[in-house]
């Protein structure tokens, strides 16, 4: 729910408390909409990317060969 790049660059936190206002603001106003339960937003990611790098154990450490025909 967050770019990467609010993530990395911290703006993400703030973010993070503007939803929760708006959360607990909607709550206040309507709590038969929420089941009686406070709302919260996920948590903050501790990892993002824009291209998920592929695991350890399944990169090839081997150099790559190319083969001129």
């Amino acid at each position: 729910m967050h770019t990467p790049a609010s993530v990395h660059d911290g703006t993400a936190v703030h973010i993070q408390t503007r939803r929760i206002a708006t959360l607990h603001a909607a709550f206040q106003a309507h709590p038969e909409r929420f089941r009686g339960r406070r709302p919260y937003p996920p948590a903050l990611p501790t990892k993002v990317w824009i291209n998920q790098p592929p695991a350890a154990s399944e990169t090839d450490t081997s150099p790559q060969s190319t083969q001129v025909a």
